[in-house]
């Protein structure tokens, strides 16, 4: 809001064009600098956060390069080559009852 004095009273004026531009500039900058502060905690930032809160559920497979992953890989291959009345009658891979590979 721009001030304009006059002889009995001071009257508020709207703002310009220009400030208006400049505001809403210096608000995107704001919210840009915000996110881009949130894309270098790093991208496991999902595995912090507990399943009731939001997280990752249960039955999400490993990450690539972990230990846990080549397992998981292995057994899907293994799953994969069986015969469908079998695969069907297992549990799902991640699952505690998961029999132990032979």
């Amino acid at each position: 809001m721009t001030c304009r004095i006059s002889r009995s009273s001071i009257v508020l004026m709207p703002t310009s064009d220009r400030s208006r531009r400049f505001v809403l500039l210096l608000t995107v900058l704001a919210a840009a600098s915000c996110l881009s502060g949130c894309a270098s905690s790093g991208s496991n930032v999902g595995d912090l956060i507990p399943q009731w809160a939001g997280g990752e559920p249960a039955d999400v497979p490993p990450r690539p390069g972990t230990p846990k992953y080549d397992a998981f890989m292995k057994e899907r291959e293994r799953r994969r080559q069986m015969p469908a009345a079998e695969r069907d009658k297992l549990p799902p891979i991640g699952s505690e009852a998961a029999p132990a590979q032979q």
